[in-house]
């Protein structure tokens, strides 16, 4: 199924919200968006651009788990099937991506939004960067662009990630940034892999697609994005990028940060661009998914480990909740240190019980306030440097002290009950009447 064919369905279930009355790219549709949220919207008439904008597409598990055709509880062994069996897409000439081409690109004519009052600018926020290294291949990740002018935008580029080190080893890079991708994109692309893992590999595993050479350069681009911007991102040379909200939905400072120079904007016709409202929902969950495949992983090795959540409460990056099924006393503390090994930003690590909903965060409190005591089940790691995101770690070296709480019960429990009790099952339709 196609991102046009998972929206064809919303709509036809009555869950895609239509705004046909005219809005402006600046703080309106972005305030209705977060208004709206989670539900998907569509605005058909955009002020500034020819172009419509849909938003809140996957905002929860359940809405990308729908997309797929799997269940929420089978997100991480979908996600670590693609990780592992990853392949190829197909490489095609033509594409619906390039019906329309423009090599005398104008940022204007598109619907980037303004999202928040303190913005520096205009922002794509949901644009897929793809680049390819002569060495290590073709790499597809998130980075944020804020546009400056007709056909110049700063790039936030995190320093030690991949495409840090392909920019900094070429010093100038060809690049595609695509906007409006199937989820099986937009996943793998948040996907923390090793240097040399063609992201697009990991998406085609999930879903197949095709892709097809971008117009200006040797990058391969998913065939049925609905926008495509190329151009050439320069190390040296560069402009002050922010502010803008991050994932923990505070403003982010204001940095010195790579120029991309535009070269050609290419689309579909009836193009469709997709606002990504940063530190929403749909963030967070592009966020923190792809993160629970490789905790479970980890802590799978050390103990028995069942379900994964890093959790929007958690800003979907510095906190995951771990379920295990406990076989001996210390498997608590075996997963703690082995969910901060498969999550390096993690700042803090709930384990449970098998009985305990990690979705729920009030049976996630309630395991806190009736198995934990804090003398014998915290686990407090020594002041290293952590997650960027956390506006509490110290500033420059991101210093921050991560804690690990054991909320499994004892095994031996000495006579006490850490069960809650079951009520009977009753047939309510017995006893109201109609």
């Amino acid at each position: 199924m196609s991102l046009r064919e998972y929206i064809q369905r919303l709509d036809q279930q009555k869950k895609l919200i239509h705004v046909r009355e005219p809005i402006s790219k600046r703080l309106e549709i972005s305030g209705l968006l977060k208004q709206m949220e989670p539900s998907p919207v569509l605005f058909e008439r955009v002020r500034e651009s020819a172009f419509p904008v849909i938003g809140n597409l996957f905002c929860s598990k359940a809405a990308f788990a729908d997309y797929f055709g799997i269940q929420v509880n089978e997100i991480i062994p979908f996600l670590t099937a693609g990780i592992q069996n990853r392949r190829p897409p197909e490489v095609v000439s033509e594409a619906p991506c390039q019906e329309v081409i423009e090599l005398e690109p104008d940022l204007d004519s598109l619907p980037i939004l303004f999202h928040c009052d303190r913005d520096g600018g205009e922002y794509i926020s949901s644009g897929v960067v793809l680049a390819r290294h002569p060495v290590h291949g073709q790499n597809a990740d998130f980075h944020r662009c804020m546009q400056f002018s007709k056909t110049e935008m700063a790039v936030r580029v995190v320093r030690n990630r991949h495409f840090d080190k392909f920019l900094r080893d070429l010093k100038q890079i060809d690049v595609a940034i695509c906007i409006g991708n199937a989820p099986n994109i937009l996943a793998a692309a948040a996907t923390s892999v090793d240097l040399g893992v063609n992201e697009l590999e990991i998406a085609n595993a999930l879903e197949p697609f095709q892709v097809v050479r971008a117009k200006t350069s040797d990058v391969l681009v998913p065939a049925e994005t609905e926008f495509v911007i190329e151009g050439t991102i320069y190390l040296d040379k560069t402009y002050a990028e922010g502010p803008f909200v991050d994932l923990t939905e505070t403003y982010d400072v204001i940095r010195q940060e790579p120029v991309l120079e535009v070269k050609a904007i290419t689309h579909r016709r009836d193009a469709l661009w997709h606002a990504l409202l940063p530190g929403a929902l749909e963030h967070k969950l592009l966020m923190g998914m792809p993160r629970e495949p490789t905790i479970f992983r980890k802590v799978d090795e050390a103990v028995r480990c069942l379900d994964v959540n890093v959790n929007p409460g958690g800003c979907s990056w510095l906190h995951a909740i771990v379920q295990i099924d406990k076989q001996s006393e210390d498997d608590g503390r075996k997963a703690i240190e082995a969910a901060f090994a498969g999550h390096s930003s993690c700042k803090h690590v709930y384990v449970v019980d098998r009985d305990i909903d990690i979705y729920n965060p009030l049976e996630v409190e309630w395991a806190m306030a009736t198995r934990f005591q804090g003398d014998r089940d915290l686990v407090v790691r020594e002041r290293a440097p952590g997650s960027s995101l956390d506006p509490s770690a110290d500033a420059g070296t991101h210093v921050t002290t991560r804690l690990g709480f054991d909320l499994t019960a004892p095994l031996e429990t000495a006579g006490k009950s850490f069960r809650k009790a079951d009520f009977p099952a009753v047939d309510v339709k017995r006893f109201m009447s109609p």
